[in-house]
């Protein structure tokens, strides 16, 4: 096992959030600090405020990986006698990096859309609002034929050969394959000098753009020549299509009783809900954070009632004469990405032989207090 450096962390997180799943603008990135050092411990966050600050503190913490930036608008001074100054220079004097992974965590897949379908029950989910088309890549490998099998088990583990509910998707040739090792070589077949003609394999099948780095970098690692030959080439079909919310089945039931049932999975006090509450709920729609300007999305796809945050006044009427039912739990539900992230990144830095411990922030951010 090996300590890994905050280079090494954030490399490993963006295969599964890439920042190119980010919305225009996004504050995304590495925000406070520095990456090039050893990492032992990290922190997974909502919000960056000054009492989450003070638990990393305590904690021990190198690295906190937050969803909402801390720095979202410019900074015009950094004053230390005001609260975010003071939580600045805190992080700094602790040497304490903040990562800030915003929009491309709601986009990815498994992230946190899905992740709030998961815990309402949500079932043979969709993207609610497209944001990005997928660029697929075909990749062709020749591999002695030994080590065929290898070699399509390494790339189906890696996210290859996804085509629709399909995986470990790929296509064989058998052929024979001719090289000559030059002086200084190690080849696995043959010797230096000598002509060879060997029993191969081609293999193709098709990868995510954005898995594709990962994908070689495991190929390469398994496959038995010093110089491994393969092609990719750009494809014009059309990949997965990712994007901000989620809209699915949920058994059948009442607004109320889906309210209930929003209030006690989402661990929240209170809802507010438009709509009739006896009407039926069958098909939802779900928006992490303010999801105001997508509430036609989810009428368009068939929502009977839409779940998300920070509601305006006007949106609810809108919705009310379009006949969408809405459920707003508050901006903080976001805060399954705590859990969430914390178990993908563990699953990850094990995978990758990094000791490192990660937990989630057990500090409250939710500013808001029913009375």
């Amino acid at each position: 096992m090996k300590i890994p450096n905050g280079h090494e962390i954030i490399q490993l997180f963006e295969q599964f959030a890439p920042k190119s799943l980010a919305m225009e603008g996004d504050k995304i990135g590495l925000q406070i600090g520095r990456l090039n050092k050893k990492i032992e411990r990290v922190m997974v966050a909502l919000d960056v405020l000054e009492n989450v600050i003070d638990e990393a503190i305590k904690k021990d913490v190198q690295l906190i990986i937050a969803h909402h930036p801390p720095i979202f608008r410019p900074l015009k001074n950094i004053v230390t006698d005001t609260t975010q100054g003071r939580m600045i220079e805190k992080l700094l004097k602790h040497d304490i990096a903040v990562y800030a992974a915003h929009t491309n965590l709601d986009v990815a897949k498994g992230g946190v859309n899905d992740w709030l379908a998961k815990a309402l029950g949500i079932e043979d989910s969709e993207v609610l609002v497209p944001t990005i088309d997928t660029k697929l890549t075909k990749l062709v490998v020749f591999v002695p034929a030994s080590h065929a099998e290898q070699i399509r088990h390494v790339l189906g583990e890696a996210g290859a050969g996804f085509i629709g509910r399909y995986s470990h998707c790929s296509f064989s040739t058998d052929g024979t394959g001719r090289f000559m090792p030059e002086e200084g070589t190690n080849p696995y077949i043959g010797q230096s000098g000598a002509l060879e003609a060997v029993d191969e394999v081609r293999i193709e099948t098709i990868v995510p753009e954005p898995l594709l780095k990962k994908t070689l970098s495991l190929m390469i690692k398994a496959h038995p020549y010093e110089e491994v030959a393969y092609d990719v080439y750009p494809l014009e079909n059309k990949g997965e299509v990712l994007g901000l919310g989620r809209i699915g089945k949920v058994s059948e039931m009442t607004l109320a009783e889906f309210a209930e049932k929003v209030k006690t999975n989402l661990e929240v006090e209170r809802v507010r809900v438009v709509g009739d509450l006896t009407s039926k709920v069958k098909k939802v729609a779900v928006l992490g954070g303010d999801g105001n300007k997508y509430f036609s999305h989810a009428k368009f796809k068939g929502a009977d009632v839409y779940v998300t945050g920070d509601i305006y006044y006007h949106t609810a009427h809108d919705a009310m004469m379009q006949g969408l039912n809405i459920i707003d739990p508050g901006h903080n539900v976001e805060k399954v990405m705590k859990k969430g992230l914390t178990v993908t990144l563990q699953n990850m830095c094990k995978e990758a032989g990094f000791e490192v411990e990660i937990f989630p922030s057990e500090e409250n951010t939710n500013p808001f207090q029913f009375i």
